[in-house]
């Protein structure tokens, strides 16, 4: 869960003197950091609990930020990524928020800077976070519809009504409104609108 881990901010640069630089940093606002001299050792960490993100270097001798963002991303890692380089120009920077970064700051770099992108960098992630866990609960509800229930879910929130679902479905109206109220109930829904936005994001797949 998002509330039982501190925040962190992992940092890959291969440069000692700026890793320690912005460690100390980030420790002045009261965060955690770890860091690390190329992704290969990032990528051995076990994956952080709580709110995160990566400050990382575009230019590595061996694999490149841009490739490591591109790694994470096919990986499924879903982590916020706040680029720095001494050598940056502007496609790279393009190609880098295109795919999704926070930031892309050249060196040397107001601090105020990097820890307002880092602020909102964390920010993201727990909302993203949030969001994965309001979609697990969802998803866990929603193994325990029937199959009828799940038919009777997608109709009603395709806009039917139950005399209209009763006949696409071949049974009573009051059978209907039967599975309507276990969906209700089921799903934890007040209202039609709420089960619809719940169908959203669960991806279900329109009903015709």
């Amino acid at each position: 869960m998002t509330g039982t881990a501190s925040p962190i901010v992992f940092i890959i640069d291969d440069d000692a003197g700026m890793r320690a630089a912005i460690q100390g940093l980030v420790k002045t606002v009261g965060l955690r950091a770890e860091s690390f001299a190329t992704p290969q050792d990032f990528f051995r960490r076990n994956p952080s609990g709580g709110p995160s993100c990566l400050v990382l270097d575009v230019r590595l001798p061996e694999i490149g930020g841009l490739d490591v963002q591109r790694k994470l991303a096919d990986a499924g890692v879903k982590i916020p990524i706040i680029f720095i380089t001494g050598h940056g120009d502007i496609p790279m920077s393009v190609k880098a928020m295109k795919s999704g970064a926070v930031e892309f700051l050249t060196k040397p770099f107001r601090h105020q800077d990097l820890l307002d992108a880092i602020q909102l960098a964390l920010q993201r992630d727990r909302e993203s976070q949030l969001e994965q866990e309001q979609i697990a609960d969802l998803q866990k509800r929603y193994r325990t519809l029937t199959a009828r229930e799940r038919e009777v879910m997608g109709l009603v929130v395709s806009g039917m009504r139950n005399k209209e679902i009763a006949s696409e479905l071949g049974t009573s109206e009051i059978t209907v409104k039967v599975h309507r109220g276990q969906v209700m109930h089921k799903m934890e829904a007040a209202s039609v609108g709420e089960l619809g936005r719940m169908a959203e994001k669960l991806k279900l797949p329109p009903t015709k």
